[in-house]
């Protein structure tokens, strides 16, 4: 039975340790999704590094977002690497959906049979020319998205190989696994952010500069780049109208 929109339940995976960004990050996803901020019950990893995967099992969908620090290669620095890789695999055995951004993204490789690697000599910091593969004409979220289109991306990490059953669905010049689909499955991976657009990047990144940027000028370099990203954020209110509600 198809739900009506104000009925979705989204579980949101949070992995973000600071309270600024786990506002604003909701309010990301909420804004592009167009459902409200109640709909979702933030699960933060910080906060509760251990769950069940059937937990997902009371939801309409998983949603993953991004995270500040934290790295899929790092299972014994971050204890919560390992129960949200098995409740993604859950999901994938489960049928239930998964809109996963960024670390969600590596957290879907790594759980599925993929692989990630630390590669800051390619790292993405920024807005992006994001390209699709010839598997994205006939996808359900990516049919009538352009074949070249801007993104918000920031990794040092990205997928060396990705799982079996997959379908490649976008890449970058940097970055050659961008988004994926689970074959007959409806689980997306994104290494971009879709719930990012550029008024968001430009707080974000003025945030974490210390973080990510080593050189003097690289803050002005980005912000000067700052261009709108609305068909990545559109895939969101995609996922929520042709997966969960079934409309096209």
């Amino acid at each position: 039975m198809i739900k009506d929109r104000s009925k979705l339940h989204i579980l949101y995976m949070q992995i973000r340790d600071d309270q600024v960004t786990r506002i604003e990050e909701l309010q990301e996803f909420a804004r592009h999704s167009q459902l409200n901020e109640s709909q979702f019950t933030p699960l933060n990893v910080f906060d509760q590094p251990v769950f069940s995967p059937d937990y997902a099992n009371r939801f309409d969908a998983v949603f993953v977002g991004g995270s500040s620090d934290a790295s899929v290669l790092k299972p014994d620095q971050y204890p919560f690497v390992e129960p949200a890789k098995q409740l993604l695999k859950h999901c994938v055995d489960h049928t239930i959906p998964v809109f996963a951004s960024c670390f969600g993204f590596q957290l879907g490789v790594e759980a599925l049979g993929g692989k990630v690697i630390h590669d800051a000599q390619n790292m993405e910091m920024g807005i992006y020319p994001m390209q699709l593969t010839s598997a994205a004409w006939d996808d359900q979220l990516f049919a009538d998205t352009p074949e070249r289109f801007l993104v918000v991306s920031g990794h040092k990490e990205r997928a060396f190989k990705l799982p079996p059953h997959t379908q490649l669905l976008a890449f970058t010049e940097r970055c050659p696994y961008h988004a994926f689909k689970v074959m007959d499955k409806p689980f997306y991976g994104f290494q971009f952010h879709p719930e990012v657009d550029h008024h968001d990047l430009a707080a974000r990144i003025t945030r974490y500069q210390d973080r990510y940027l080593e050189t003097d000028g690289a803050l002005q370099a980005i912000l000067d780049n700052l261009h709108p990203t609305p068909e990545s954020n559109r895939l969101i209110l995609k996922f929520v109208d042709r997966i969960l509600l079934q409309k096209r």
